[in-house]
C-alpha cells in the first residue's frame, strides 16, 4: 500500500514513521527544501503533555481583552474580514464554557499522554540526543495569577496531571536563575511545577527521526507542492504536483497544518481551522552567563524559555486569525520584555536570530486526526502550539487508521466528525 504525506515538519514525519513501521510504501512531500522548516522549526521546544490545554477555556476572552491596548501583549484575536474567521470565533467562544472545557481538555490529555508514552518508545529504540530537558515551570507573577490558577488545578488534580504549586523560594531552590530576577524587581508571587514534562530542539528531532525513516525506505520529495486528487467516485487516488506530474497513492495524509485548509476547501471538506502566527528567537547565552536548568513559561505575556545547549528559546503566540501590520515587532517587544524580566544580563540579543510562522488551530483545542468523508483522505493538522507534544501520538493513532488497525488511544473528541455532534449538541 502506498501511502502520501503531505507536510515535512515533526507531525509529518512522525506519521511517516508508522506507517513505515506498518509496512507501508511511504512518500512524503513538502513545499519547503528540507525537514521541520516551517511551524516545526520555530517550534518552543516543548513537548509537554501535561499543561496541554486548549485556549478556549473560561475566563480566556476576558483575559485577552484586557491586553488589546497594552504595548507589550501575549496575545491577540483579530480574525480578518473573512466569514470562516468569524465562525471559528463563535465556536471558539462557546468552547470556553466550563463543561465543554474539560471535555476538551480531557482528549487533549488523553492524546499527550499517549504521545509520551510512543516518546519513550521512540527513544529506547533510537536514543536520539536532541537537547532534552525533563520538567516544566510556569511561574506566576502575582497572587491573582495564583488566584486564577485553581480551577484549572483542579481540573489537572482530577484528570491525574502531576503537578506541584511552588511558592516563590521553592521555585526559586528548583532554579536558582529566578534570584536574578527578584533582584530586579521581578515580582513572582508562585509557580506550577509540571514534573512529566520534556522540552528539546523539535527540528533537530525531526531530522534524527526523518533520517531513521529514511534508512528504512521512506521517501522524501521536496520543493514539491502538491494537492490530493480524486477519482471519478470521489475517492482520493493521489496527488498533483505543482508541475502537473500525478503521484499516485491508496491514501493521503494531510499533515501540513495552515497549509491544510485552502486543500480542504477545493475538497469540500470542511474542518475548522484558524491561522496562529508564532514568533520565536534563539538566543545566546553571554560567554560568563548560566542559563535556566529548564524550560520556564511566564504565564502572564504566554512567553516560554527553552534550553537548547547554550541557547535558549523563546516563543509566544500572538496572533490568532493570521499576521497583521506591526505584529512582528510588538511580538519582540514582548519576548525582549520578558527576557529582561526573568533573565536579567543572561543573553546575548545582539546575536539573536527570529523567526515568524505559521501553524493552525481548532476552535476547540484538540487536533483533528484520521478519516474524512472522502475515501483515502486522512488528516493530522490542527496542533496549534501542540505540535510536537502531540505528534507522535497522533502519527500513531491516524498511522493506525490507514492501515485499518485499532488505534492506540481511541478518537474520541479528536477526530473531525466531532464538528458535526457538537454543532448538533
Amino acid at each position: 500500500m502506498h501511502v502520501i504525506v503531505i507536510g515535512a515538519g515533526i507531525v509529518g514525519v512522525c506519521t511517516a514513521y508508522w506507517l513505515n513501521r506498518h509496512g507501508m510504501q511511504v512518500t512524503v512531500l513538502d513545499r519547503r527544501s528540507g525537514i521541520a522548516q516551517e511551524a516545526s522549526f520555530g517550534s518552543a521546544g516543548l513537548a509537554a503533555a501535561d499543561h496541554a490545554a486548549p485556549w478556549a477555556c473560561p475566563g480566556m476572552p476576558r483575559h485577552l481583552a484586557s491586553y488589546m491596548f497594552k504595548a507589550e501583549q501575549p496575545a491577540m484575536l483579530r480574525p480578518a474580514m473573512d466569514p470562516r474567521h468569524w465562525g471559528w470565533l463563535r465556536a471558539w467562544l462557546r468552547q470556553c464554557q466550563a463543561e465543554r472545557y474539560a471535555g476538551n481538555l480531557g482528549a487533549m490529555q488523553r492524546l499527550a499522554r499517549y504521545s509520551r508514552t510512543c516518546f519513550a518508545e521512540l527513544q529506547e529504540r533510537h536514543g536520539f540526543e536532541y537537547e532534552r530537558r525533563n520538567g516544566t515551570v510556569q511561574l506566576l507573577r502575582s497572587q491573582r495569577d495564583v488566584e486564577r490558577s485553581k480551577p484549572a488545578r483542579q481540573l489537572m488534580q482530577e484528570h491525574g496531571i502531576p503537578h506541584q504549586l511552588l511558592t516563590p523560594e521553592q521555585a526559586i531552590a528548583l532554579d536558582p536563575h529566578l534570584r536574578d530576577a527578584s533582584r530586579v524587581g521581578t515580582p513572582l508571587a508562585g509557580a506550577i511545577y509540571y514534573p512529566g514534562d520534556d522540552s528539546g530542539n523539535c527540528p533537530l528531532y525531526a531530522r534524527l527521526l526523518a533520517a531513521e525513516c529514511e534508512r528504512n525506505g521512506v521517501v522524501f520529495r521536496f520543493n514539491a507542492m502538491a494537492r490530493p486528487t480524486q477519482d471519478i467516485r470521489g475517492a482520493v487516488a493521489g496527488v498533483q504536483l505543482h508541475d502537473g506530474q500525478a503521484l499516485a497513492a491508496q491514501a493521503v495524509v494531510m499533515a501540513n497544518g495552515s497549509d491544510a485548509t485552502a486543500m480542504l476547501v477545493k475538497l469540500g471538506v470542511r474542518a475548522p481551522l484558524l491561522s496562529i502566527t508564532g514568533h520565536a528567537a534563539t538566543v545566546p547565552l553571554r560567554d560568563d552567563a548560566i542559563g535556566p536548568r529548564r524550560a520556564f513559561i511566564d504565564q502572564a505575556y504566554g512567553v516560554s524559555f527553552t534550553p537548547l545547549g547554550h541557547r535558549l528559546r523563546i516563543a509566544s503566540t500572538t496572533d490568532l486569525g493570521g499576521r497583521r501590520p506591526g505584529t512582528h515587532d510588538k511580538a519582540r517587544r514582548t519576548l525582549a520584555r520578558a527576557a529582561r524580566d526573568w533573565l536579567p544580563g543572561v543573553l546575548d540579543f545582539s546575536r539573536a536570530t527570529w523567526w515568524s510562522g505559521a501553524c493552525a488551530t481548532t476552535p476547540d483545542g484538540p487536533p483533528i486526526l484520521g478519516r474524512t468523508r472522502l475515501p483515502g483522505l486522512y488528516l493530522n493538522i490542527g496542533h496549534g502550539a501542540h505540535g510536537w507534544g502531540m505528534a507522535p501520538g497522533a502519527g500513531r493513532i491516524v498511522a493506525d487508521a490507514v492501515a485499518g488497525r485499532e488505534p492506540g488511544e481511541p478518537l474520541d473528541g479528536l477526530d473531525i466528525a466531532r464538528y458535526a455532534r457538537k454543532n448538533r449538541g
